[in-house]
């Protein structure tokens, strides 16, 4: 992502990105590429786990706080149950990088649609538990200034 292989620019007239762009090693050049391959008032949409979802870990019949929301960088994901590096970014680090690459937000979404009934575990990382607490991703719409 954060190299371009030959996209040419001003392409596209959307991009969108569904649970990819958190992998970015290097946020600026990745949201800079797809600003120069999108259109003027092109559309770029993506979704990604909500970073106040890593953080909440169920131990011993509760949920508790197991890692800082305010401290960003590489780190060990335990979801993936193998040794994968996740870059952890604050929900304001995402759409600050946006507004810097010249995008304009159009609309964020963490809301939580529940279903009727709980997860069987709730210590599964995408438990029902968990989302009543705490989205388990984000949306955000942004555009390409005309």
């Amino acid at each position: 992502m954060e190299v371009n292989p030959g996209i040419p620019n001003s392409y596209f007239d959307i991009v969108y990105s569904i649970y990819a762009l958190g992998w970015t090693v290097d946020l600026q050049q990745t949201l800079s590429n797809i600003y120069s391959y999108l259109k003027p008032g092109g559309i770029f949409i993506f979704s990604w786990e909500h970073p106040l979802h890593d953080r909440l870990s169920y131990e011993q019949s509760s949920f508790n706080f197991s890692k800082s929301y305010n401290i960003e960088g590489p780190e060990y994901n335990e979801a993936w149950h193998h040794n994968v590096i996740i870059y952890h970014r604050k929900l304001s680090t995402y759409i600050n990088t946006l507004v810097e690459a010249g995008f304009i937000i159009e609309k964020v979404i963490d809301e939580v649609a529940l279903p009727d009934t709980p997860s069987e575990n709730p210590s599964k990382w995408y438990s029902t538990q968990k989302a009543q607490l705490v989205p388990a991703t984000f949306i955000i719409k942004a555009s390409k200034k005309f």
